[in-house]
């Protein structure tokens, strides 16, 4: 069964039990019975669903800001373990450490003048980094070491593109957006809802009202522009940047 299929049903036979148990109250109530007797739960149902609705925004605004906090924290890690490979390949041989070191810029300049572009209009990686991902490892693996000095380094090279590989793919995982689409659909309908209970109100048209009324549906609809803008990591304006690589590869000369 499709996961809209059974949001639909879940809220129409919440509706439709709420609606029923008031019909059925309605009825058993007398024709003596003053409602102006009973408190009135307009006010009170507004709060509340202001309430629910923000603690709903905020739980979806820290879980973006953590998707990008964590694609970040992604970046660092290859470009620090990058940075690894090239500092330890100095106990290698001239032509061994320079075929790793010019491989390790080849990838990173890539990363960074190319497959960042793609991340951020597609939200995937290219096979064209990979491909000079695996050049790094047969540089790191192809070579026997001839020194004991050679031979202590030899493991420690290996874990590091192991790191680099497996940052490469959490930054790939992470490169689309995290929420899903029923997740939109409630913080929309949720937004329309709240702002709609304005009404209910018998809000007036004076200058104070329609200023709060307004500031208050401009504020919701910022955070939701919020969300959105965070739900892409490395595509929107607050995005993951390429600062790690820039840092640990200043002589490559590269541009944000």
């Amino acid at each position: 069964m499709s996961e809209w299929l059974v949001l639909t049903l879940a809220m129409a036979a919440a509706c439709a039990v709420v609606l029923a148990i008031a019909f059925f109250n309605h009825r058993r109530i007398g024709d003596d019975d003053d409602p102006n007797e009973t408190p009135d739960v307009i006010e009170y149902m507004t709060m509340m669903i202001g309430v629910i609705y923000a603690i709903v925004l905020g739980l979806a605004i820290a879980g973006v800001w953590e998707g990008r906090g964590a694609a970040q924290e992604y970046v660092r890690q290859e470009a620090q373990a990058l940075h690894e490979i090239s500092a330890r390949a100095q106990v290698y041989p001239a032509e061994v450490r320079g075929k790793i070191r010019s491989d390790v810029d080849a990838y990173v300049t890539y990363v960074v003048d190319t497959e960042w572009k793609e991340m951020a209009e597609h939200e995937t990686v290219t096979d064209r980094s990979a491909e000079l991902l695996e050049r790094i490892r047969r540089d790191v693996t192809d070579y026997v070491p001839q020194t004991d000095h050679e031979g202590q380094a030899y493991q420690p090279l290996v874990d590091q593109v192991a790191l680099v590989d497996d940052a490469r793919s959490a930054r790939a995982e992470s490169a689309g957006a995290t929420m899903p689409g029923v997740v939109w659909f409630g913080l929309i309908t949720g937004a329309l809802v709240t702002v709609g209970m304005i009404f209910t109100l018998q809000i007036r048209r004076s200058f104070r009202e329609l200023l709060l009324a307004g500031l208050f549906s401009a504020l919701i609809a910022f955070l939701l522009f919020l969300i959105w803008d965070f739900d892409a990591p490395f595509g929107r304006g607050i995005a993951a940047t390429a600062e790690p690589f820039f840092a640990q590869f200043p002589h490559l000369g590269l541009e944000d």
